[in-house]
């Protein structure tokens, strides 16, 4: 199993021994996103780090930034000072669209590695695999897996990790190569690079474990070897049948990728949470704003769901 040593403050370790409580699992390993196009602004970041979370997952400035160097330098430096006001550890997420395997994708990435190593990021989430399994998509994938070969190595030398993250469709449609988890644990294992690690995401695993009628649980655990990091939301699965759950949340009614706060869908906690918290990896609780409680209460209710 991977293993990722969780940041603790000194407040935190010294509480937890005058107590003389077990130690807690999730103590310096739960994060959460600044939503996407949010400024995180010095203000924002305290009120995470005042909730208690210990991780923030930041999306990078488009690709046309990134490559370009003074752009993205300037963008780069404003944020570094921002992360500068707290202890967070920062997670960076690749933005919307980026594909290895181009000279404008592979340009992004180069400038992507550069910028979270400007900022100190620990790992980038990327989108590997996110193209359907059809003989069409054959060479861009294996462009795709050459230029992230590359860019592994950079990031070995950067102190990074690639997190390639599994993905679920947005609506009803085909799914990518990305939605098998094991597809990406194979890719994984084939680099063979301390550059690249995983991504799990839970909330687009269950709308495609559902899908294929099998347990969460079982869908995941086979992956965990290769895990860096860890997505937490939920959904109402491939919704197939549709309950009064959702409709109360009010919302929309085709939607599978809904990002509300764990416990709020019908995503299995009780099967997957003993593997979290066995697990050594940050998880990062992507919850869109419309449903995104306080950041304490959303901390708090999440650490009781994985405890429970």
């Amino acid at each position: 199993m991977a293993v990722f040593e969780p940041k603790a403050s000194e407040d935190q370790a010294s509480h937890s021994t005058r107590d003389s409580e077990p130690p807690d699992p999730l103590l310096g390993r739960l994060g959460l996103t600044v939503p996407h196009e949010w400024w995180p602004s010095a203000h924002l970041l305290k009120s995470f780090e005042a909730a208690g979370f210990a991780y923030v997952q930041i999306d990078a400035p488009p690709p046309r930034v990134l490559r370009d160097p003074r752009l993205a330098t300037k963008h780069a430096v404003a944020l570094r000072q921002a992360l500068a006001t707290t202890e967070l550890c920062s997670v960076l997420h690749s933005p919307p669209g980026l594909q290895l395997g181009t000279a404008n994708g592979d340009k992004a990435m180069d400038g992507l590695l550069g910028y979270a190593a400007e900022i100190g990021a620990s790992q980038i989430v990327y989108h590997a695999l996110a193209l359907p399994d059809e003989p069409e998509s054959e060479d861009a994938l294996r462009f795709e897996i050459g230029s992230l070969r590359r860019a592994a190595r950079r990031a070995e030398d950067l102190n990074l990790k690639i997190a390639i993250e599994n993905l679920a469709p947005l609506y009803p449609s085909r799914e990518s190569v990305s939605a098998n988890p094991m597809s990406l644990r194979g890719l994984a294992h084939r680099l063979g690079s301390e550059g690249i690690g995983m991504c799990l995401d839970l909330g687009h695993a269950h709308v495609c474990a559902d899908s294929r009628r099998t347990s969460l649980d079982r869908f995941v655990e086979p992956v965990l070897d290769v895990v860096t990091l860890i997505h937490a939301h939920d959904n109402f699965g491939a919704r197939r049948g549709e309950t009064g759950a959702a409709d109360a949340l009010g919302v929309d009614p085709l939607r599978l990728d809904l990002h509300l706060p764990p416990g709020r869908g019908s995503l299995p906690w009780h099967e997957v949470a003993p593997l979290v918290m066995r697990h050594s990896a940050p998880v990062v609780l992507e919850v869109h704003p419309p449903y995104r409680p306080r950041a304490s209460e959303l901390r708090e209710d999440t650490a009781l769901l994985l405890a429970a």
